[in-house]
């Protein structure tokens, strides 16, 4: 087939000596426009012959013509960003709107409302009157052509509104408008049947204009004119257009920048593996519903082993997985780590020589082969976000708050339980509503001795931190502090503050909460509660510090979005890993220099103590400041000792050598003669070495001795 292109000719005939420059100046003014073979163009131009068509000017029409059948030939447009916050409120009109919570402003494609009707975040624009006569606009602020629109009714817990047909119309000055055509007739395009899923319309023609406008005809009959709108657009080439200057985001990075289907993501975690075979390692954490893998890939200069003194970092994503920007964010962070590491990045190097990373990007991969196989703009706001047994694995963890809460109230810690290293509960481990995925998780949760996590998120812009259940029975939200509520606001503040938008006081609110008030971080119950997550079952099962970050708006973002949304969090997730190496680390040895497994280190005014990982070594996260320590294991004394952070990166060194109690070394020796009581005549002691028994009576007097015992 040859190829099209859209041509701009007058409204009316004109003499054919003027039809070149006629033709040459509505290309560039552009009024309206006709579909024409570049192969009849030029043969026209042939036929009528030199003397009616310079050969300047025919060159001139050719190049023009070339010019723009480029540009026509790109594919689908991608969307302008309307739900991503590119197109501003102040390029959005309506005809009416019904009040101000239902503004044009809020139009946009899954805008989600608040919870409650009436308020100033409602879930769609609505027309102030239900007539024909109602349409929402989008101003482009420059030539742009428009390819297609793309709908959804209101969100809404109480109402039931959408669009069911709409006309399209278009316009360079917003007086004068014109509206697509089907052959004579006003082309009608089918709206929604439902409020939720999205609904895509891509015109039978591009059309170029600065001004498009969505004019509903016809709507649910049990509802009203409301919609929520995305529009296909490519700018056309203006360098010296100012808005596009100033919304402008470019990235120097050579990554590969497009949504990656399962197999493409493990083709490309094997391809950094084999660009970085030093410092890489692919593994899998264990299997989805599906049977899908989870694969997890590793950075450290000692890829698989664990080292001593080495604290390790993970990030996770994709666990709900429609949420699919976190999953395209890990899989262009290893590329550039592996990349720059190459390269010689200093900070980098430095990152990867003293921290074991893990990056496991889809952890609900069932659930992102399904948004993925409808796409950017279509999947709506949930599908996808649950396992394929119809789980929320972020929340699907054991509720150890409860468990926690109720043995504080009953003081039973520290006498009969831990305020750290919770179990969980024999009902869920035997629980039928638990993932495979969530399972995976937990065992490898317990493996790995993790000191700081992250798990990507999407659909908002903030960094939660635990706890994420509400104390208080029955309270949907309230301030629910950990011990380590400084720690946390340190942690979460630190993506925040050095992420492209999350603290900035100017920039529009996602959906319903202005999180830039409180500088891009909340405490996860004071957004809403939320039992079982992730985050609190770190905390309370591990010696993890775990947050949430939610790292744009459009949960699903296009691909031509992924540079500067790459861009965006790319110094926060460095800046996050280094905090790994804050606060103290060491090891806990006994009197022979060996290093003591699960020992306690507790700080004093934190209640809140971690655990020794396999070889004794620890690290403890804490801000800069004084700290009175303590270490302690079965069998052993405690020791105790200050230790002090500095503000400068790098955590302090504080190890502790403690040895073992009088109480454990009668329990070594009773061990030896078979749990006899001691108080026996030596004579009766089973045991077929006699000058051996004579010498462990004598030891164990000493040691009664100077308890203020007597064995005798």
């Amino acid at each position: 087939m040859k190829p099209i292109f859209i041509i701009k000719l007058p409204y009316k005939p004109i003499p054919k000596h003027t039809c070149v420059s006629f033709v040459v100046q509505y290309i560039c003014t552009c009024k309206t426009y006709i579909i024409i073979q570049i192969s009849r163009i030029i043969t026209i131009l042939v036929r009528r012959k030199a003397q009616v068509f310079r050969k300047p000017l025919i060159q001139k029409m050719i190049h023009i013509i070339s010019i723009m059948g480029q540009f026509f030939l790109l594919p689908e447009c991608p969307p302008m960003g309307l739900e991503t916050l590119k197109i501003d409120d102040f390029q959005l009109h309506a005809s009416t709107i019904r009040r101000y919570g239902l503004g044009a402003h809020r139009g946009r494609l899954n805008i989600q409302a608040g919870l409650y009707e009436d308020d100033l975040y409602d879930g769609a624009w609505c027309a102030g009157r239900d007539d024909p006569l109602q349409w929402f606009e989008v101003d482009a602020r420059r030539l742009t052509k428009f390819t297609g629109v793309i709908t959804q009714g209101r969100s809404s817990l109480w109402s039931s509104d959408w669009v069911t047909s709409y006309k399209v119309m278009v316009s360079n000055d917003s007086h004068t408008w014109i509206t697509l055509k089907n052959g004579s007739k006003d082309l009608i395009f089918s709206g929604n049947r439902e409020k939720e899923i999205p609904v895509r319309n891509i015109f039978p023609v591009p059309v170029v204009a600065r001004y498009i406008r969505v004019n509903p005809r016809s709507w649910y009959n049990s509802g009203s004119i409301c919609m929520r709108v995305e529009v296909l657009g490519c700018p056309m080439p203006d360098p010296n257009n100012y808005y596009h200057r100033r919304n402008e985001v470019i990235t120097t990075d050579d990554l590969d920048f497009r949504h990656h289907s399962y197999k493409e993501m493990r083709q490309l975690m094997k391809v950094v593996n084999e660009m970085c075979p030093n410092i890489t390692r692919i593994y899998n954490i264990g299997k989805s519903h599906n049977g899908l893998k989870l694969y997890a890939i590793e950075i450290s200069d000692n890829p698989g082993e664990h080292e001593v003194g080495e604290p390790e970092f993970r990030y996770t994503a994709g666990s709900h997985g429609n949420e699919v920007l976190g999953r395209e964010l890990l899989l262009l962070l290893m590329q550039f780590i592996c990349l720059e590491y190459l390269s010689g990045n200093q900070r980098i190097r430095h990152l990867v020589e003293e921290t074991r990373i893990h990056l496991l990007p889809s952890v609900n991969p069932d659930g992102y082969e399904k948004a993925f196989e409808v796409g950017s703009e279509l999947s709506g706001w949930s599908l996808g976000r649950w396992s394929n047994d119809g789980i929320d694995i972020h929340h699907n963890f054991p509720d150890l708050n409860s468990v926690l809460w109720e043995a504080e109230a009953k003081k039973w810690i520290p006498r009969k339980m831990f305020n750290h290293h919770v179990a969980i509960p024999e009902c869920f481990s035997n629980g039928m509503n638990v993932a495979v995925e969530t399972r995976a998780l937990i065992v490898w949760m317990e493996k790995m001795p993790f000191v700081l996590g992250g798990n990507l998120q999407g659909g908002e812009l903030v960094v939660t931190f635990p706890y994420d259940k509400t104390r208080s029975l029955g309270v949907t939200r309230e301030q629910t502090p950990t011990p380590d509520d400084h720690v946390f606001r340190w942690l979460a503040f630190s993506y925040a503050s050095t992420h492209r938008l999350m603290t900035d006081a100017n920039r529009r609110v996602c959906h319903r909460e202005d999180f830039a008030k409180e500088d891009g971080t909340i405490n996860g119950a004071s957004w809403h509660t939320a039992p079982g997550s992730m985050n609190d079952f770190s905390y309370l099962h591990t010696n993890c510090f775990e947050l949430s970050m939610y790292v744009g708006c459009d949960k699903f973002p296009h691909e031509s979005e992924l540079p500067e949304e790459w861009e965006n969090n790319r110094e926060s997730l460095l800046v996050f890993m280094e905090q790994v190496h804050r606060g103290i680390k060491g090891v806990v040895r006994d009197m022979q220099g060996r290093g003591i497994p699960n020992a306690i280190i507790s700080v004093e005014g934190i209640s809140h103590d971690i655990r020794t990982a396999a070889d004794g070594d620890y690290w403890r996260l804490l801000n800069p400041g004084e700290y009175r320590v303590s270490a302690r294991a079965e069998g052993y004394s405690l020791t105790s000792k200050k230790c002090e952070v500095g503000y400068e990166m790098g955590a302090t060194r504080c190890d502790f050598t403690i040895s073992r109690t009088n109480l454990s070394r009668i329990k070594e020796i009773m061990e030896r003669f078979n749990k006899q009581p001691i108080r026996l005549p030596v004579r009766q002691l089973q045991t077929t070495d006699w000058s051996e028994s004579w010498l462990c009576v004598i030891a164990l007097s000493i040691v009664m001795s100077r308890s203020g015992f007597f064995c005798f």
